[in-house]
């Protein structure tokens, strides 16, 4: 099942790459919003996919209005955020270790050209497991700011949530140590 998840996240973006106008899109939109309903997402759960990319798709739009046209904005930035849709919806109902499972299988001829489909396997899965992190890391950072009456900053900001994320690098890197996934 895991597979054709992958599989369909695939052919999903592809589809959305495809799609050239803002009703197609908005069809396609209607089309994710049905897959949630099935998978049983609850609304809060579907918008913290969408919300740590919402000021991203509204400096997308933005820049693509001012380089191009409204169609042409509405249709890059609604792809973009369908496509971080359907992957939070495969992250949602797929644990971390059968997607890895499922990943490794599916690269298992990566082997042909000496390419360990394990590594692969691994570094995809965390890629889109430290998406959450960082997003919630960067929710705790703005808390805190907010509990010490921090106006806005942009280095007030950045430098915990960088240190946050190295950290959590850090840590990972010697958990993978630790399993002989060093080298």
């Amino acid at each position: 099942m895991t597979g054709l998840k992958l599989l369909g996240l695939a052919a999903g973006c592809t589809v959305l790459v495809l799609l050239q106008t803002p009703a197609a899109l908005a069809g396609a939109a209607a089309v994710v919003l049905a897959l949630y309903a099935v998978a049983r997402v609850r609304p809060a759960a579907a918008w913290g996919q969408i919300r740590p990319v919402r000021w991203f798709a509204l400096a997308l739009f933005v820049t693509q209005l001012l380089l191009a046209d409204l169609p042409a904005a509405t249709v890059t930035t609604m792809r973009v955020v369908l496509m971080v849709a359907l992957a939070g919806l495969v992250t949602l109902t797929t644990p971390a270790s059968v997607m890895l499972a499922a990943l490794e299988r599916g690269l298992a001829p990566l082997r042909l050209v000496r390419v360990d489909p394990f590594r692969v396997s691994l570094m995809l899965t965390l890629t889109l497991r430290s998406v959450p992190l960082l997003t919630d890391l960067a929710r705790r950072v703005r808390e805190a700011q907010r509990a010490r009456g921090v106006s806005w900053s942009v280095r007030a900001f950045a430098v915990p949530l960088v240190v946050g994320a190295l950290r959590h690098a850090d840590a990972l890197g010697e958990a993978l140590s630790a399993r002989g996934l060093d080298d």
